[in-house]
């Protein structure tokens, strides 16, 4: 039987974070600051390291590996697009849309999981796209419901079709595929990560559905969740926009659940919405201002869950 939530998470301390001109063609939730380098990484560490004491205080196991000075890698403080790892022992890479996100991928760091986790098989097949300009940004793009073995992706530049076909064949997950939109200067442009606008539970899906203008569309995702008999909680686009989409279900070694957002994403939501998510964990929320503005994404963005076995040392 496969699990939706696991309480062991991989996190990368950056050294050098900062707004990645390259993603911020398509990411607009990324903004300008006229914060000096210094005080950017200052607070960026603080807002980190405040996150990882909170997951850690409720008996979260958080492994965390630090960032390399050489390359540079502005925002490797978001691994979970570049990697994910699966409860038969896989792990998977994928391809990434800007050409110094691509230098995040450490195999260094599975080989360190490796010393405590099983890895049966680094799947590298769906690198090759990256040659063709396709992408597939991980649990950015693919939000996965692991039960049911059934994913789900709003089209981008950095989620292309023929990309999740090849995945749908390497896992046998199902993938629903959709296009979402937000405003953005008096137009209607994709988001550009379907883990903005969506996060998925044991027994809830929390959805920006207003954010898929095609009716037909919207309805067959939320059947899907209807028949997984999962509870639709539904937000806004303004909420979304507060990275209220952006959050994860997390449990701790004592099996009790946890909601983990941004403090913005916290203060974002209305009482009933809280009281709907309360059913599911205790909301635990960090202040992570900075690195949602200038780098685009908040809470889950950061989180690249384990899944993998715990070796029989």
């Amino acid at each position: 039987m496969f699990d939706q939530n696991t309480w062991q998470l991989m996190m990368i301390r950056p050294i050098a974070f900062s707004k990645n001109k390259e993603t911020s063609i398509n990411n607009y939730f990324q903004v300008d600051t006229e914060l000096k380098a210094e005080e950017v990484q200052k607070r960026v560490i603080r807002e980190f390291d405040d996150l990882v004491q909170k997951l850690r205080e409720v008996f979260i196991d958080v492994r965390v590996f630090e960032d390399t000075q050489d390359p540079v890698t502005p925002d490797s403080i978001f691994p979970n697009n570049w990697v994910s790892f699966h409860q038969n022992g896989s792990v998977i890479l994928y391809p990434m849309f800007a050409n110094n996100r691509r230098l995040e991928r450490r195999l260094d760091l599975i080989d360190k999981l490796s010393d405590h986790f099983e890895v049966k098989k680094i799947f590298k097949n769906l690198l090759s796209f990256e040659s063709q300009q396709k992408f597939l940004e991980g649990t950015g793009s693919l939000i996965l419901d692991r039960v049911n073995k059934i994913a789900y992706a709003c089209y981008s530049s950095r989620t292309e079709h023929e990309v999740i076909l090849a995945f749908e064949k390497l896992t046998a997950y199902t993938v629903i595929g959709f296009k979402a939109y937000q405003n953005q200067q008096g137009r209607r442009l994709p988001i550009y990560h379907t883990n903005v606008m969506m996060s998925i539970g044991d027994h809830f899906v929390l959805i920006c559905a207003e954010a898929i203008d095609d009716f037909n569309e919207r309805e067959r995702v939320l059947e899907s969740f209807r028949n997984q008999a999962k509870e639709i909680i539904l937000i806004s686009e303004s909420q979304l926009n507060n990275f209220v989409g952006n959050m994860l279900q997390v449990k701790n070694k004592d099996n009790a659940f946890f909601l983990v957002m941004s403090t913005r994403a916290f203060q974002s939501l209305n009482v009933q919405q809280k009281v709907q998510l309360e059913k599911y964990g205790t909301l635990l929320h960090s202040n992570l201002t900075t690195i949602e503005m200038l780098g685009g994404g908040s809470a889950r963005c950061m989180i690249a869950e384990i899944f993998l076995p715990i070796k029989n040392i």
